[in-house]
């Protein structure tokens, strides 16, 4: 898999994690991306002050190495070395997850959203990562904004409230 630097934002720089991808940030900082039928998948560790963001597309890679954070199968392993590689500690990890809206209740991408939110808590289940927040389901899409230093998860939605995980 390809190496992804975790970057140290001490300066409270934000970044934005497009489709398929995944970061990892310590010190200050904000991870942001948009999703559907994704799933936004945070992994914290406060004692260190480090965690990242994958924006995840479908829940299996079928041996797919080339985008890790695409894939719910690839995308916790990958987070997890790197959170690690920055000094987190597997046992101090907390996930927070939002997305996997019904978007394409129409076409064969129907399910997709439930789909990946159901691989997600599975892989997170068996990795003994409690999820401690999360905002799933519907048919609207979602803008989420992680921060490393709080640990807090935003979710917006349009025309609804902005909801803190």
């Amino acid at each position: 898999m390809p190496d992804i630097p975790a970057h140290d934002d001490r300066d409270g720089t934000e970044r934005k994690i497009g489709i398929g991808e995944l970061d990892v940030i310590q010190g200050t900082g904000t991870l942001r991306t948009l999703l559907g039928s994704c799933i936004g998948l945070v992994l914290h560790d406060r004692k260190q002050c480090v965690g990242g963001l994958a924006h995840i597309v479908l829940p299996t890679s079928n041996g797919e190495t080339r985008l890790p954070g695409k894939f719910a199968d690839t995308a916790l392993p990958e987070l997890l070395r790197l959170i690690q590689r920055a000094g987190g500690k597997p046992g101090n990890l907390t996930a927070k997850i939002a997305g996997g809206a019904n978007m394409f209740a129409t076409t064969k991408m129907a399910g997709i959203g439930d789909q990946n939110l159901t691989m997600v808590e599975r892989l997170l289940k068996d990795a003994r990562i409690p999820v401690v927040g999360r905002h799933c389901g519907g048919q609207q899409g979602r803008r989420v904004a992680y921060d490393v230093q709080t640990g807090s998860v935003i979710v917006e939605i349009v025309g609804c409230p902005p909801v803190e995980l």
